[in-house]
């Protein structure tokens, strides 16, 4: 027998097992075992039947030894629900095109007019009927380009409704997106996740985002450790991903920790594009085996598959075939014979059904009339076979009493209540923004943490700029050259700061499609995501700030003391705050690491140019003055120019100097006091050699910096990195909907 959340159930012959003590010692566990054919008379949830961990590997290998399991209590009280409740996701006459502008024809080159007008459309679904039932896996078969990934996606709600035609009803009802999104998981074909995380620790972190707040630690823990062993992953659940750099576990395992991933709070509803694509026969066996279970745990399972084998056949209970984007046949596996027998080409008794209809399927399509025979032929025999249109009757339960029955029993993690408002009863997140937060940024900073050489690199061009730079102007004195040479260092410093901060721009291009598929079910918030990750840039962004500062403030020799160096760190920090959320902005926008560096350091130039270092800005035309405002050079280096200079007792030209630079630098000194006292007899006033000509303000008005502050200009910086840092945000809000159009 099995007790879990309390209640006590008969799931079949019990295995004796041994006792597995979990949140109390004193409960004592017996394992047992599913029959393959006959289907319980209760749907477990996924908690009860990760009580059969290596079940599969036995199925699959012929052992049926016992193994130890622990066995997860998740505080539900479970209620049985008699299998005639099902739920039932129904999809009726599902057509889906797209547009294809028609490419240009030249007059010289091949036949037909020049058109550029024309627009061909292209049908992908076309008048697709089915139903997937609680319990089943529903298998989506065709070769390629078929169709199959395109069906997965209009019943994931991954295709804008504008686009898609026909109805999506679950237990009869109209399903809206935003309780799909909350009831569903959508594997991707694509193994996409850290690479430097551990099994256990993505696994975890999923747990974090899916399961509510409400759950203890240790249950969280305790359900991750369960579903590690129904996976298989025991071995490998200390290895890192890994990628093409890091050695890490094998393309099954990572294949198991993706599904792993989006079951972990138990949907209703999963969708799973192509789970066994690069497998070999016992992963992917394997794979599929784990899928019926969470299927006979009370969800809909729907995939699409390439060419399953005999094994794999053996656990599919529905059937879609599909051939340019038509429907020929879908019904039972058992079924397959008699359909085929029917329309003239029975399968032989030992050939692979799927095998033979997958050849039967590519034959026809070769053919002139190509598979409209066969299609036309599955609609009469449907109509034929299933009077009412193929559906089977409408479930008993109303989608609102099914979904409040499945949640009593565990299903739906998500801290669900039983709510008269169905769409209120699941909330459409599982924790609070703060939580989403911490784990976002407590998952990014392990991933980072086992990858050092990424921020040490940076951290090493930044210090190799900054000893460059300090031995090129060391010690710069007070003379006309010292001016010139410190507009130089300034300008070129703070360039150099946007610059090093385009290494962010992969970043979040290599999270993208991870985001992507985590926020397209709610499991976190995009502000969260935006909000930690800014938060735990910060740390980094100040070591960088004061390594550079400390190496050029006094070995150049700028001005200001204690305060004239805090505020030249505050003026770098500032800017490496607003250049990396300017580029985390631009990633949000470009979808090519190469792509994003060439617009990075185009605009940068384009910044540098306009700063007013090239030209001051009183001298810009009227008609790029705008580009002046909106350069990110500008406002650091006119702050460290005023930190440096708004000093105005200090003599920056004497009258001797004032020759340098010119002509007459090169005359004797005498040559050149002789020609003071002659501009002091023409001009009425007394210039010496020591008297003060140029002062630190004189510059200042000289380069056209008189309108904004010092601490206006630090403001403005920060002020630009929180308008990208929000503008990201509406990139992510409505650039990462991940539907097809």
């Amino acid at each position: 027998m099995s007790f879990v959340g309390g209640t006590k159930k008969s799931l079949g012959k019990p295995v004796t097992g041994d006792n597995l003590p979990l949140f109390k010692s004193s409960k004592q566990m017996e394992l047992q075992k599913y029959p393959k054919t006959a289907k319980p008379t209760v749907s477990p949830t996924l908690a009860e039947l990760l009580v059969h961990v290596d079940d599969a590997q036995n199925d699959a290998s012929g052992n049926n030894t016992p193994v130890d399991h622990p066995v997860l209590e998740l505080g539900y009280a479970c209620s049985s629900l008699p299998s005639s409740y099902p739920f039932v996701l129904s999809f009726n006459n599902l057509t889906y095109s797209v547009k294809l502008r028609k490419k240009i024809a030249l007059p010289f080159y091949g036949k037909g007019k020049p058109d550029s007008h024309e627009i061909k459309t292209k049908i992908l679904l076309k008048d697709i009927s089915g139903e997937a039932r609680e319990g089943e896996i529903m298998a989506v078969l065709g070769a390629s380009g078929s169709g199959k990934s395109t069906l997965i996606d209009a019943l994931a709600n991954r295709i804008e409704k504008e686009s898609l035609k026909g109805s999506l009803t679950l237990n009869g009802e109209v399903l809206e997106s935003r309780l799909l999104r909350v009831i569903s998981a959508y594997v991707m074909q694509d193994d996409l996740l850290f690479p430097m995380l551990t099994v256990e620790e993505t696994l975890m972190f999923s747990a974090e985002f899916r399961l509510p707040r409400s759950l203890s630690k240790k249950k969280k823990k305790a359900r991750v450790q369960a579903l590690i062993d129904q996976l298989g992953l025991r071995s490998a659940a200390k290895t890192v991903i890994g990628d093409e750099g890091h050695r890490g576990v094998s393309g099954g395992e990572r294949r198991r920790v993706s599904i792993g991933i989006d079951i972990i709070h138990d949907p209703i509803v999963l969708f799973l594009d192509e789970p066994t694509s690069g497998l070999d026969s016992t992963s992917a066996f394997m794979v599929v085996k784990v899928l019926q279970r969470i299927a006979q745990s009370g969800s809909i399972v729907i995939m699409s598959i390439h060419q399953p084998s005999y094994r794999i056949m053996s656990l599919l209970d529905r059937l879609i075939f599909l051939s340019h984007g038509n429907s020929v046949y879908s019904g039972s596996p058992a079924n397959l014979p008699l359909f085929f027998a029917e329309f003239g080409h029975p399968i032989p008794e030992n050939e692979n059904r799927t095998e033979f209809a997958l050849d039967l399927i590519r034959e026809l399509e070769e053919t002139p009339g190509g598979t409209k025979s066969l299609v036309e032929f599955n609609k009469s025999w449907q109509a034929r076979k299933n009077p009412r249109n193929g559906f089977s009757s409408k479930p008993n339960l109303s989608l609102k009493d099914a979904i409040s029955a499945s949640i009593s029993r565990g299903k739906l993690v998500s801290g669900a209540t039983n709510d008269s408002n169905l769409i209120s009863s699941v909330p459409t997140f599982a924790n609070p923004f703060w939580i989403e937060m911490i784990v976002i940024a407590k998952r990014s900073v392990t991933n980072s943490r086992r990858m050092p050489e990424l921020f040490g690199i940076r951290l090493g061009a930044v210090l190799v700029t900054g000893i460059i730079l300090a031995t090129m102007f060391w010690q710069l004195d007070n003379s006309p050259k010292g001016i010139v040479e410190r507009l130089g260092f300034f300008a070129f410093a703070m360039s150099t700061i946007f610059y090093t901060c385009a290494e962010a721009i992969p970043v979040f291009l290599q999270e993208r499609h991870i985001f992507m598929r985590e926020t397209a079910y709610n499991a976190y918030r995009r502000s969260s995501y935006v909000l930690s990750h800014s938060l735990i840039s910060i740390p980094s962004l100040v070591i960088l700030s004061i390594s550079f500062a400390a190496t050029t403030f006094w070995a150049v020799g700028l001005a200001g003391g204690l305060s004239g160096f805090f505020f030249f760190f505050l003026t770098i920090f500032a800017s490496f705050w607003a250049g990396s959320s300017f580029v985390t902005f631009l990633s949000g926008i470009v979808s090519h690491v190469m792509l994003g560096f060439t617009v990075v350091v185009a605009i940068l130039a384009y910044f540098l140019l306009f700063s007013g270092f090239f030209i001051s800005r009183d001298r810009i035309p009227l008609y790029w003055i705008w580009f002046h405002y909106i350069s990110l050079v500008k406002y650091p280096y006119e702050g460290v120019l005023q930190n440096e200079f708004d000093y105005p007792t200090k003599c920056f030209v004497t009258g001797v100097q004032m020759f340098d630079n010119t002509p007459l630098g090169a005359v004797p000194v005498s040559v050149k006091l002789k020609l003071l006292q002659s501009m002091s007899t023409v001009l009425g006033v007394n210039i010496t050699s020591s008297t003060c000509v140029t002062t630190g303000k004189d510059i200042l008005v000289q380069q056209g910096i008189t309108d904004i502050s010092k601490w206006n200009c630090l403001w403005i910086i920060i002020a630009w990195g929180f308008l990208f840092r929000f503008l990201f945000y509406f990139t992510l809000l409505l650039g990462s909907k991940n539907k097809r159009r």
